[in-house]
Formats: C-alpha cells, sequence, structure tokens
C-alpha cells in the first residue's frame, strides 16, 4: 500500500447514516428552508440518503402568550377567530414535483420521500385522506403538543418551570396513547421532544425511567422504529432502554430546518447506536437493526 493511499485512508471522514428527518421551504416552520441546497450539503457531507419529511399539522393550538408563534412565522401561519393558532396544509403537489427535480439534479444522492405528522391519533380523518393520495417512503410520527380539547404547543407548557416534571410525564403519557393508536407512522420522531425546553438544571432521564420505559415497550410491540433525534442528542440511556425493550430498529433525524443543520451530530449518534448493539443495514439509506 502506498504513503498515499494510507493518507488518505487516515484522513476519511467516517461514514455517516441517512438522515431521516429534515424539513425544507415545504414546512411551514422552516422559512430557511431549502431543498435544493439541503441536497447538494448532503453531497458535501458523503451522506448515503437524506429524508424530507415535512410536517403535515392538523392541530389548531391554544395561543402561546410568552412566545406567539405567528409572530414568529407570519406569512406561514395565523390565529383565526376562535383564538386558535393553525397552519397551512401541506403542498404535497409543489413538494413532490420540488423532489423530483432534486432526484434529477443529484442522481448520486438518494432522495427519500416523507411526511412528519403531528398528533396523527388525533386527526384520523386528515392523515387517512393524506396518506391515501401518497405514497411516502417515510412516516414519522410526532407529538408536539399537549392536551387534545386545549391544545398547547409543548414550549408553551414549559414556560411552567414549577412543574417540568409533570409536564414530561404528561408527554410520554401521549405519546404511549399515540403509539397505541391506529396511526399509520413507521417512525416515533423525538421522543424527548419536551427536553429541547428543559428549564435550567441537567435533564436526568433516569428520573423518568419508568415511564420512558413504558413508551419504548409499546413501540417494540408495534413494531415501529425509534428515532435518535440530535437536535438536543438523544441519551444514550434511552436508546439502551430501547434495545432491552426489544426494539428493533433506529432511524437518525437531525430535525433541520436549514441546509447548515443536516446531519448535525451524526457520527456520535452512530457511535451511541453501535455501542447499544444497533447495526448499519444492507444498504447505506436503511434503517439500523439490531445486531
Amino acid at each position: 500500500m502506498t504513503s498515499q493511499l494510507r493518507l488518505r485512508r487516515r484522513n476519511a471522514r467516517p461514514a455517516l447514516p441517512a438522515d431521516s428527518h429534515v424539513h425544507t421551504q415545504w414546512s411551514w416552520d422552516a422559512p430557511a428552508g431549502s431543498m435544493e441546497q439541503t441536497c447538494r450539503r448532503a453531497v458535501d457531507l458523503g451522506l448515503p440518503a437524506v429524508a424530507f419529511t415535512e410536517h403535515a399539522d392538523y392541530t389548531t393550538w391554544v395561543a402561546n402568550p410568552h412566545k406567539p408563534v405567528n409572530e414568529q412565522w407570519p406569512e406561514r401561519a395565523g390565529t383565526g377567530p376562535d383564538g386558535r393558532f393553525g397552519t397551512p396544509p401541506l403542498d404535497v403537489a409543489g413538494y413532490l414535483g420540488c423532489l423530483q427535480r432534486c432526484r434529477e439534479l443529484f442522481p448520486g444522492l438518494r432522495i427519500v420521500s416523507g411526511v412528519e405528522l403531528g398528533e396523527a391519533h388525533w386527526h384520523q380523518a386528515e392523515v387517512a385522506a393524506l396518506l391515501a393520495g401518497h405514497d411516502f417512503d417515510r412516516v414519522l410520527g410526532s407529538l408536539h403538543s399537549l392536551g387534545r380539547d386545549a391544545p398547547v404547543m409543548v414550549d408553551a407548557a414549559m414556560y411552567d418551570p414549577a412543574r417540568p416534571g409533570a409536564l414530561i410525564r404528561a408527554y410520554l403519557t401521549e405519546a404511549l396513547t399515540m403509539i397505541e393508536s391506529a396511526a399509520p407512522f413507521g417512525v416515533l420522531a423525538h421522543i424527548d421532544y419536551p427536553v429541547r425546553y428543559w428549564p435550567g438544571r441537567r435533564f436526568e432521564p433516569a428520573e423518568f425511567e419508568e415511564e420512558y420505559r413504558g413508551v419504548l415497550r409499546a413501540l417494540a410491540r408495534s413494531g415501529r422504529a425509534l428515532e435518535i433525534n440530535t437536535r438536543v442528542p438523544l441519551a444514550a440511556e434511552i436508546v439502551r432502554w430501547w434495545h432491552e425493550a426489544g426494539g428493533d430498529a433506529v432511524t437518525f433525524g437531525s430535525d433541520a430546518h436549514a441546509p447548515e443543520h443536516l446531519a448535525t451530530l451524526f457520527a456520535e449518534a452512530a457511535a451511541v447506536a453501535e455501542a447499544t448493539g444497533f447495526r448499519p443495514g444492507r444498504h447505506p439509506h436503511e434503517v439500523w437493526r439490531r445486531g
């Protein structure tokens, strides 16, 4: 082996898993998103695949008095006469057309279609109509809200610093309800979503181990996969509990809403998954499964 070849191998970046949770301009909360620029970033990073899982949200939320969402995205969403905040529907035709153009522009990158269903178990008719008309490759189930009758976004709920633990437990209870429903999703996104808004002290998953394990056991029984979301790196303990619960598969998701955030901390997340006992599939774009 030549010295130059040794040097190239030594300096080569480790292979990263596919990013299976990415948003672009087609998601209502990603005004800085760009599908084309994200594809270009994926090629630069050497990703084997990227899944554009755009938001499909049907929940209308009680306004957050601390940080109104309609002030953050005034062109994409607004408050109705009932005082609740809603978002526009996903432009599926526009999204799929853009996806096809990117597949033509980047033939060496596997580009996966997808959708992220918010509170899918609350909106069965709308979700069924969306999925009946379109064959998405990747369907994420996510929970961003608490309180079905008067829903609030989790970030609004977490403004109450006196009871963050109770809110985590309420979130996991609702996640369990979603998993045990007939909601048609294949991957549970960001099981630790409220941790993004955790106040002050360090978050300790062990304080909620029983609740997390209950959710993970139900997820394993359902045959769905767990997402290792890196927006706030998923704690290694939770990945281990997933393996111990009999979980068969994991995906990796940056939850990027702008191209520069694609595959953030993926090398570290992949190391956690491997150390726990999950291995890459036969093809780089596939989910990782138990070793």
